[in-house]
């Protein structure tokens, strides 16, 4: 059995979460980690026990021969942060998502992986969550006979959205997109790990079976579930308040409710971030596609961004998407959106 010398970039609440999976496998010890915040990373060595700690990342991986790193920290680190641990060599890399700031920066972040044999993979952890996995299985048994619709509702498009678009892809069995229509607003200034977000949006995609899908954020909550799928016989609704976590509605039936008890057990024990840690390890053994390999994320990261140039064309965006920027941060920088 392989053992595997892990690296962590980022000691906060993310990282954690990345260690506890590491630790949950008897493949891998973690050998060093590195944060700029000197309190940060000396409670994480402390915690999971790691022998060397480090305040820049480039020296952590200069310093130690790693199979393999975790990258979380801010959206706007990860190119640079990615595409040199793949330069120092090593086999795999779980990063956090949202992938880049950018297109550009997300194709070629991926791109530099993919020249090196290097294993990426993005923490869309979602794939491993109960009530989602549950809800796959009864889309993929007939429950609501042939998906026609996917909608989803959450805060913005890029922190949050690229979960629900992951999600999508997972539900439509990674069918490509074919295009995407979508508009934004930023009605006030926000920003989550220092990337400016829309404070309200609509995307509308096709996929190229014929499936569309919805999402929508700020104020529109599409009357409350996290996710509803929709099918030529009935309706799954994943998540909402004051409802259960995952319910069914047949034709000619009344809601069917799933208490968190009934799907506990849909997937191993252990958290999303965890079982997604095990998944790379498994994968990297293996050589099979990761749930979370960047192929997948990009497809979820392209809506993100041609949702934005969307809005900036005020039509409807053929994808492969050309534009390599972030619309939302160019009309933010020349005034074409904003606060007032």
């Amino acid at each position: 059995m392989t053992q595997y010398k892990v690296g962590v970039i980022g000691c906060g609440n993310r990282g954690r979460r990345h260690a506890e999976g590491y630790q949950a496998s008897a493949q891998v010890a973690i050998a060093a980690c590195a944060d700029p915040v000197a309190a940060a990373r000396a409670s994480f060595a402390e915690d999971f026990a790691v022998a060397s700690s480090y305040e820049d990342y480039r020296t952590l991986l200069e310093s130690e021969a790693l199979d393999v790193v975790s990258i979380c920290t801010w959206t706007g680190l990860h190119r640079e942060m990615v595409e040199a641990a793949a330069a120092a060599g090593v086999k795999a890399i779980h990063c956090e998502k949202p992938m880049a700031t950018t297109w550009g920066d997300a194709k070629a972040l991926a791109q530099a992986c993919a020249d090196r044999g290097v294993l990426l993979t993005f923490c869309h952890q979602r794939r491993f969550g109960a009530v989602f996995v549950k809800a796959k299985q009864l889309l993929d048994a007939g429950a609501i006979g042939t998906l026609q619709r996917l909608e989803g509702a959450c805060s913005n498009l890029f922190d949050w959205g690229t979960h629900w678009f992951d999600m999508f892809f997972f539900y439509n069995d990674e069918v490509p997109a074919e295009w995407v229509m979508g508009q934004i607003a930023v009605e006030s200034e926000h920003a989550v790990f220092g990337v400016p977000l829309d404070t309200s949006g609509l995307s509308w995609i096709r996929w190229q079976n014929g499936v569309e899908g919805l999402l929508c954020t700020g104020a529109a909550h599409v009357q409350g579930p996290r996710n509803r799928l929709i099918g030529s016989e009935g309706i799954i609704e994943v998540g909402g308040a004051e409802r259960a976590p995952l319910r069914l509605l047949r034709a000619g039936a009344a809601w069917q409710d799933f208490a968190d008890e009934e799907i506990a057990d849909v997937v191993p024990p252990g958290d999303d971030t965890v079982l997604s840690v095990l998944d790379l390890i498994d994968c990297l053994e293996s050589g099979a596609e990761s749930r979370l390999s960047a192929r997948k994320a990009l497809q979820a990261t392209e809506l993100i961004f041609a949702t934005y140039e969307s809005s900036r064309r005020r039509g409807r965006v053929l994808l492969p998407l050309e534009a390599e920027d972030s619309a939302l941060i160019t009309m933010l920088r020349e005034g074409q959106i904003g606060p007032g």
